[in-house]
């Protein structure tokens, strides 16, 4: 398990956790994409503008962009960023809502968990919203879809 542990970036040789020191590395201009999907009834799913708590699809995508904005408070091991966009569309697809989320920065580490815990807020926000006409909603398929680094 020694040679597992040495590819974990946030694992020492001996097992215990540290956050990644970046210093060393050159600043780029980093974005990543991450999406999450939330399964419902049809008709919650068109309800969604107008629910008695006020409109889910534009609260959600508020609650996205300010999660991102507070993702190293919530991860333990992230680095602090200076984000310099993070835009979240949240869109009824079928049966349930297709949350989409990315995040830019120019430093030294990724913005993937910004873009992921953006995306999954927003989620949660929409569930939290309609779960009392939809007991049946379920968050899913939380995912990284793209990943950037270019050089500056």
């Amino acid at each position: 398990m020694g040679d597992e542990r040495q590819e974990l970036s946030h694992v020492d040789a001996v097992g215990r956790v540290h956050m990644v020191d970046v210093g060393a590395k050159p600043e780029s201009r980093r974005r990543a994409v991450a999406r999450a999907r939330l399964r419902m009834a049809p008709e919650t799913a068109a309800r969604l503008r107008d629910l008695p708590k006020g409109d889910a699809l534009a609260t959600a995508e508020l609650a996205g962009v300010m999660a991102a904005k507070r993702t190293s408070e919530l991860i333990p091991l992230c680095h602090q960023l200076p984000l310099s966009v993070v835009r979240v569309s949240a869109e009824v697809v079928g049966g349930g809502v297709e949350i989409t989320a990315s995040a830019e920065t120019v430093a030294q580490t990724g913005v993937e968990m910004e873009a992921l815990v953006a995306a999954s807020v927003a989620a949660l926000t929409v569930y939290d919203m309609a779960k009392a006409i939809d007991k049946g909603m379920v968050v899913e398929d939380v995912r990284l879809v793209e990943k950037t680094k270019e050089p500056l």
